[in-house]
């Protein structure tokens, strides 16, 4: 199979050694992986060197909210560890998002992507927050947040990929987490989930895909069905 790296297969484990079996089990046919907090905190950053040791990317999804001075440290931590990616909060404003994008400079394949609204998110959601505007157009406001400040993308659901082309044009990237198998249950993300093949055809640079590949009898099937659509 042709490993496509803009497929991102997230290694939401709290055991390395599960993630590590993931890995060994998927070979060469995904090339990008990410991690967040979950699998940092109990593996440590070894594991992120490890595999861009191996040659793959990595994506590590801090979804970085704190002062404009830590948030710069943490973006130069993940580019020492060799990430190619690495997420930030838009809401935390265009002070956070600065400071990351001056920090990435120091690492010419570091992108660093604003997150808008997490995918698990809704309308009441946001209203609890004092925000009295749908997911969508909150996506699209920080998006332009985002492009104001430097970031390379975004990370949005695959519901607002075709909104976001249209305001950001080609370039940026968009990554689109909360991506399922044809009929699947989409879980927390159902309110604003897709396929993979729907989040590219909008305009979505890459997808990120969990427990549909992670938690299933056969990992390398299901990565096959996500890429094709079947």
């Amino acid at each position: 199979m042709i490993n496509d790296d803009r497929t991102i297969v997230a290694l939401d484990f709290a055991d390395r050694g599960d993630a590590e079996a993931l890995v060994a089990r998927l070979g060469d046919a995904c090339g990008h992986y990410k991690i967040g907090l979950e699998l940092l905190t109990a593996a440590g950053p070894g594991l992120v060197e490890e595999l861009v040791g191996r040659g793959h990317e990595v994506f590590l999804d801090l979804k970085l909210f704190e002062i404009p001075h830590s948030v710069a440290g943490a973006v130069r931590a993940a580019g020492a560890l060799g990430a190619s990616m690495v997420s930030v909060h838009a809401m935390g404003g265009t002070g956070i998002m600065s400071a990351a994008v001056d920090a990435a400079r120091e690492f010419p394949g570091l992108r660093v992507l604003a997150l808008t609204v997490v995918t698990s998110m809704t309308g009441s959601d946001l209203a609890d927050i004092g925000i009295g505007v749908t997911p969508d157009e909150q996506v699209l406001r920080l998006a332009r947040l985002a492009a104001g400040a430097g970031c390379d993308g975004v990370v949005a659901s695959p519901r607002e990929a075709g909104p976001l082309r249209g305001v950001l044009g080609p370039r940026p990237l968009i990554v689109t987490p909360g991506v399922t198998l044809p009929g699947a249950d989409a879980g927390e993300h159902a309110a604003r989930s897709g396929t993979a093949q729907a989040a590219f055809a909008a305009g979505a640079s890459h997808v990120v895909v969990g427990r549909g590949v992670t938690r299933v009898a056969d990992p390398l099937a299901a990565l096959r069905r996500v890429r094709s659509g079947g």
